[in-house]
C-alpha cells in the first residue's frame, strides 16, 4: 500500500460522508454503531418523509441510546485513521524485517 492510498473499507465511508453530508463525528458514530455505509441512503429521508429524522440526527439518537453520550470522546477523521493504520503497518513491517535480519546473522 503506497502512501496516501485509502483502504477500500475506509473509502466507502469517505464516499458516504460526502454523499450524505455527514461530519467526521457522525461517520465515527455510525462506524461504532456498526452501520453499513452502503445502506445509509435508505435511512436518509431526502425531506420526503416528514416523520423521519434527518440522517445526522438519527445517528446521534442511536448513539445516545447505545452509549449514553451525545458524541465520541475523541473524533478521528477517516483520513487520519487511514494514516495511523498505514504507519502502524509500516512499523510492523520494519520490525519483522529487523527480526528476519537478526535470525540470518545469529
Amino acid at each position: 500500500m503506497s502512501r496516501g492510498r485509502i483502504p477500500e473499507g475506509l473509502q466507502v465511508w469517505m464516499d458516504a460522508r460526502t454523499r450524505h453530508h455527514l461530519s467526521h463525528a457522525h461517520v465515527q458514530m455510525a462506524r461504532e454503531l456498526g452501520m453499513n455505509p452502503k445502506k445509509l441512503g435508505k435511512l436518509d429521508d431526502h425531506e420526503q418523509a416528514p416523520w423521519k429524522l434527518p440522517l445526522p440526527a438519527f445517528i446521534e439518537n442511536l448513539y445516545f441510546k447505545r452509549f449514553g453520550k451525545r458524541r465520541p470522546d475523541v473524533v478521528v477523521s477517516i483520513e487520519e485513521r487511514a494514516r495511523v493504520e498505514e504507519d502502524r503497518k509500516a512499523l510492523k513491517r520494519e520490525m519483522r524485517r529487523r527480526r528476519a535480519g537478526d535470525d540470518v546473522q545469529g
